[in-house]
């Protein structure tokens, strides 16, 4: 490291407590003596400042990505290394490393510097022009721009784009960059790669009332299949779960479709239910880590008992305790005994990969990936040894096994980190090397909300 680099490195740290010592001060001090105007521009000085800190951001991201790998920093991923060191989300970690890439300083191969992706963009962040708004639909318009346009007319539009970005609130500036979008494209020519790149079918968080909103676009091909699907399936008086007995096969009854009161909208719901239902009942599906291509899902004796509650299906969804008994009529059952009787889960050195029963206990008590920060479903889910290695001489008992997706499974062997299960309550605790971290245990808490609202053990 020469002596210019040092002195960079103490500057920038001196120059980092500074903003923290001046940022703590500022949120002490009154705004009393401030009027409305002059608040307003105090407040546009800040926003400036504000929209200009991640050009340093794009810098550090850019760098790691060159020098290191995210292996190297104990994770699977450079979005899950920031998830955990700055806890922030997945989306928002997934942005920032985007924004870099586009924005951020390149290097070539020969090690020469290359000015950023969007050059014009990245030097109006610079100035506190851009905001995150502002780049959010530039990243939109060259997406959504077909393969047909040439870099030469991409590299005018994004100097057009950076231009009125400066000047433009964010609202004003997407009918600019849409109105610029049709202007390079005046005659729709799209190709089957530039309709395969905007196919995507999006299922959001599951709402407090049980429902998860979809939304997405179908290539042509999809479309077809679903028209098909629906033809038949979405008739009036088919696969209606008013009837006792909804009819799924020959043709619609005429009775059952003139006394069918669903829209439209409800009917291809219920196709598509039928559709998968039938799919997964086929037994083509083949196994999904170790077990049947099926919905799995887990609850108490209790909220069986009584019919009330909720059950957890190994994908995450919480379902009413009705729907529950309603799959559970035409399905076969696991009973899960967390003791060991009933069904096999003591196998010690005997095998190296779960049983089927040793999975669905595991499924039941962890719900989905247990290393820290990981969203991965039970579904996606392998079993891992978790306090000592197969290869080492461990186990395959249920107290010593642990869920784990594929990457995380596979980091324990690459990057230094260890897992061991707690004796009192059975929870999977990793732990980062020493040389990464200050070494401190971490569990995650993402697929078990109530271990963070009942830490005493009330919880489930």
């Amino acid at each position: 490291m020469g002596a210019s680099a040092v002195a960079d490195k103490e500057a920038m740290l001196a120059a980092l407590a500074q903003v923290e010592v001046l940022t703590a001060q500022m949120n002490r001090l009154s705004i009393d003596g401030f009027s409305p105007g002059e608040l307003l521009q105090v407040q546009q000085r800040r926003e400036a400042v504000s929209r200009a800190q991640p050009v340093l951001d794009h810098k550090v991201y850019q760098r790691l990505r060159s020098e290191t790998t995210p292996k190297s920093l104990g994770a699977t991923s450079f979005k899950k290394v920031l998830m955990a060191r700055l806890r922030i989300s997945g989306e928002d970690a997934a942005r920032r490393l985007k924004d870099a890439e586009l924005l951020g300083p390149r290097t070539g191969l020969t090690g020469e510097p290359m000015a950023p992706k969007l050059p014009t963009v990245a030097q109006g962040q610079a100035q506190g022009l851009i905001g995150p708004d502002h780049i959010a639909h530039i990243r939109r318009f060259f997406k959504k721009l077909p393969s047909c346009v040439d870099y030469q007319a991409r590299d005018a539009a994004e100097v057009d784009l950076g231009r009125h970005a400066c000047g433009l609130d964010p609202d004003g500036f997407k009918q600019v960059a849409d109105r610029l979008r049709y202007l390079l494209n005046q005659d729709g020519e799209f190709t089957d790669v530039d309709r395969a790149a905007q196919r995507y079918l999006h299922y959001g968080r599951q709402r407090a009332d049980g429902m998860v909103p979809v939304k997405g676009l179908l290539t042509p091909e999809a479309a077809a299949a679903m028209e098909a699907l629906n033809a038949k399936l979405a008739a009036p008086g088919m696969c209606n779960p008013a009837d006792e007995f909804p009819q799924v096969d020959g043709e619609p009854d005429p009775d059952r479709a003139g006394t069918d009161t669903r829209s439209q909208g409800q009917r291809h719901h219920d196709a598509l239910v039928a559709a998968g239902r039938a799919l997964l009942a086929s037994g083509e599906l083949g196994q999904l880590n170790g077990l049947p291509a099926t919905i799995i899902v887990t609850t108490t004796l209790k909220e069986l008992e009584t019919g009330a509650g909720q059950g957890l299906t190994a994908g995450g969804t919480l379902l009413p305790m009705s729907e529950v008994l309603r799959l559970a009529s035409h399905a076969y059952h696991y009973l899960v005994i967390f003791d060991g009787k009933g069904v096999p889960l003591h196998l010690g050195r005997a095998r190296r990969t779960a049983s089927a029963g040793q999975r669905i206990v595991l499924l039941a008590k962890h719900r989905g990936c247990t290393a820290p920060g990981c969203t991965a479903p039970g579904y996606r889910c392998q079993v891992h040894h978790a306090n000592r290695d197969w290869k080492d001489g461990g186990l395959t008992d249920i107290e010593d096994l642990t869920l784990a997706c594929g990457p995380d499974n596979r980091m324990v062997e690459t990057t230094g980190w260890t897992t061991r299960n707690r004796a009192d309550d059975g929870v999977t605790e990793w732990i980062p090397p020493p040389e990464l971290d200050c070494g401190q245990t971490r569990i995650n808490t993402y697929h078990h909300p109530d271990r963070i609202l009942a830490p005493d053990g009330d919880g489930p």
